[in-house]
Order: structure tokens, then C-alpha cells, then sequence
């Protein structure tokens, strides 16, 4: 089935930054389907705000690190709206557990990781193949956003594992983006800071302090409507010289200061 508005997919939009972004996009037009572990009935607040915008929108329950559950989602995807316009990549974890990086467990690792970045990329990898079978449609055939970190480059050895995922997502944009140029699509990846979600409730404290200190030079905890405007620029089509380019979001906290 064709459908004259566009259609993003959302993964891990459920709650916290993704919802964020589903709803976003879900104001400007767009279907938005998304993949996510948790149950509709555990977040039926948040899609209620969906509901009430009479947002057309796809909610299927499944990991990213579950092939099957990937076809599954994205043939449901395919057969309710056509095409796959945008894709973002935000479906995520932290750590169960903090440790030093000498504590780290291989099965933490392979958890964070095989989310973070495996599911991310095996996942792209299958919506892009759906992409490159769709027509241009003002200049270009799709687009992506991989929301990744600003732990990406900087450390923090109690929880490695989320580092180094996020260092692998921030060379996963630049394959895509390399690859895909060519063929109409542009991969932009965006490094949220310290945003206010339920991933970082565990050191709210930390981070708090950490602002009043002056550690950042917005003096404020980002908001997932923050990550979410950015991901309405990056898809709005208006970037379209640019690709495999980030934009920190972290407050001015990756400034170098003397």
C-alpha cells in the first residue's frame, strides 16, 4: 500500500528520547512506526498524546537484536504505508551494572553492545535495502539519524561497554553515510549529552551537581524535545549538501576550557 505522507521509523520509541522523536515527526505529517521491546500498555500515556494528535502510527513489540522480530516489523511497516522515508536509529541501554572496566563482564558487553550497535546496524542494513528499492522523492530517497552519544569519545570506564558502543554507532554513520550518497540517502548522527531521561535517573545527583559546578556551558539538563528538534532538521531536507556529520548536543560540554 502506498501512502502520500512520508513514514519514519522510530526504534526504541516507547518512552524517553524516542517518543520524543516519534512525536515530533508525527506533528510535522509523518506516519511513524516504531520498534520496541517494552509493551504499548506499559506507555499508553504517551501514545495517548498520540491519539490525541490523530497521529497515524505503527507500534510493533521486538528487540533490534532480533532478526526475525526486524523482517517482521519492517514488513508490517511496508505493507500498512510503502515507503520507509526516515530511520532512527534510537533503541538503547546503559549498563545494568556500573563497573570498572577490569569488572566488566563479557555478558554485559555482549548486551550493550549487541543493542547498541549490532542491532543498529543489522537493522539499518535491512531498512536500507527497502530504501534503495523506493523512487527519489524531492531529490533524495531517505534519510537516517543515528542517535548516539557523547560518550562516543569521551570516557567513562564504570560503564566501557556504552563507550565503546557508541564509538562503533559514531564509524557506523560514516560507512552509511559513505556508502549511501550516492544513492539518495544521508546518515547524520547526533551526541546527546546529559538529557533528562529514565536512563540517567540513576545518577541524577552526579549530573546535577555537575552542572552547578559549572561543568557545562548551558547550565541545564537537555531535554529529549532537544535531541528531537534536531532530528527535525536533519530530516527536513534543508542539511541536504552535508552527510556522515554529527551535531553535539550536550550543552557546549565537549568545548575544550582553560
Amino acid at each position: 500500500m502506498s501512502n502520500a505522507k512520508k513514514t519514519a521509523i522510530v526504534t526504541g520509541g516507547s518512552r524517553g528520547i524516542g517518543f520524543a522523536v516519534a512525536k515530533q515527526l508525527a506533528s510535522e505529517g509523518y506516519n511513524v512506526a516504531i520498534l520496541d521491546v517494552n509493551a504499548l500498555e506499559d506507555y499508553r500515556a504517551n501514545f495517548a498524546q498520540l491519539d490525541a494528535m490523530d497521529a497515524d502510527y505503527l507500534y510493533y513489540q521486538g528487540s533490534v537484536t532480533d532478526k526475525a522480530a526486524r523482517e517482521a516489523f519492517l514488513s508490517a511497516v511496508v505493507a500498512k504505508y510503502g515507503d520507509v522515508d526516515v530511520l532512527v536509529n534510537n533503541a538503547g541501554v546503559a549498563p545494568l551494572v556500573r563497573s570498572d572496566i577490569l569488572e566488566m563482564t563479557e555478558e554485559s558487553f555482549d548486551r550493550v553492545v549487541g543493542i547498541n550497535l549490532k542491532g543498529a546496524m543489522f537493522f539499518t542494513q535491512l531498512v536500507v535495502r527497502q530504501m534503495l528499492k523506493q523512487p527519489y522523492k524531492d531529490g533524495r530517497r531517505a534519510t537516517i539519524v543515528n542517535i548516539c552519544s557523547s560518550s562516543a569519545y569521551i570516557s567513562s570506564i564504570s560503564r566501557g561497554e556504552y563507550c565503546m558502543s557508541k564509538a562503533g554507532m559514531a564509524m557506523m554513520t560514516l560507512l552509511y553515510a559513505d556508502r549511501l550518497a550516492a544513492e539518495g540517502i544521508n546518515v547524520y548522527e547526533i551526541r546527546p549529552g546529559v538529557i533528562d531521561t529514565d536512563m540517567t535517573k540513576v545518577v541524577h545527583k552526579k549530573y546535577n551537581d555537575l552542572i552547578e559546578q559549572g561543568a557545562f556551558p548551558i547550565a541545564r539538563w537537555g531535554t529529549p524535545q532537544d535531541i528531537a528538534d534536531a532530528v527535525s532538521v536533519f530530516v527536513s531536507g534543508k542539511l541536504s549538501y552535508c552527510t556522515g556529520n554529527y551535531l553535539d548536543l550536550d550543552g557546549g560540554f565537549h568545548i575544550a576550557r582553560l
